[in-house]
């Protein structure tokens, strides 16, 4: 595990394995920069020793995950005023078009005062059904490129200290 201030946080929650498959991906491309954690896991120290950060989680009922909520309420408070001005990234898997946990996300960075510095990734699965919604899911291997590819970009960002 990376740590100090070369550190890119990928916190994750995932349903149906597409968001820990994605997060994984960009955990992979950013290699040893990469402090891969469920959001269960994440603390208000490990968002204070990052110096960037890529959220990855679904988008359920039109919001993000709760659990990847949560871990937002539980950190939020410790860390305002602390980490302002730090870059992050988002993932999102959808079952129609993730913009909802999409803005909830950048509300919250907004209110820490994070930069936003890529394009949010947004893996739509088209899953309208009971069934389809609970099934698990396989990311299309373009897609799971890209997200190594935002790794990569973050973890160059960190080593040239751009953020």
């Amino acid at each position: 595990m990376a740590q100090g201030s070369r550190t890119l946080l990928v916190a994750w929650h995932s349903r149906t394995g597409a968001s820990e498959a994605m997060a994984r991906a960009v955990a992979e491309g950013a290699g040893e920069a990469a402090e891969l954690l469920g959001a269960e896991a994440v603390t208000p120290d490990h968002l204070l020793r990052a110096r960037a950060y890529v959220f990855v989680c679904p988008e359920n009922l039109a919001s993000m995950s709760g659990a990847m909520k949560e871990m937002f309420d539980r950190c939020y408070y410790p860390v305002l005023g602390e980490i302002e001005g730090r870059a992050y990234a988002t993932v999102i898997a959808a079952g129609s078009d993730g913009e909802g946990a999409q803005r909830q996300i950048d509300r919250i960075a907004r209110g820490w005062r994070l930069r936003r510095v890529l394009d949010p990734v947004i893996a739509c699965f088209d899953a309208q059904t009971p069934e389809a919604i609970l099934a698990p899911k396989r990311v299309r291997p373009e897609r799971l490129a890209q997200c190594r590819e935002m790794g990569a970009a973050m973890a160059e960002g960190i080593a040239i200290g751009m953020f």
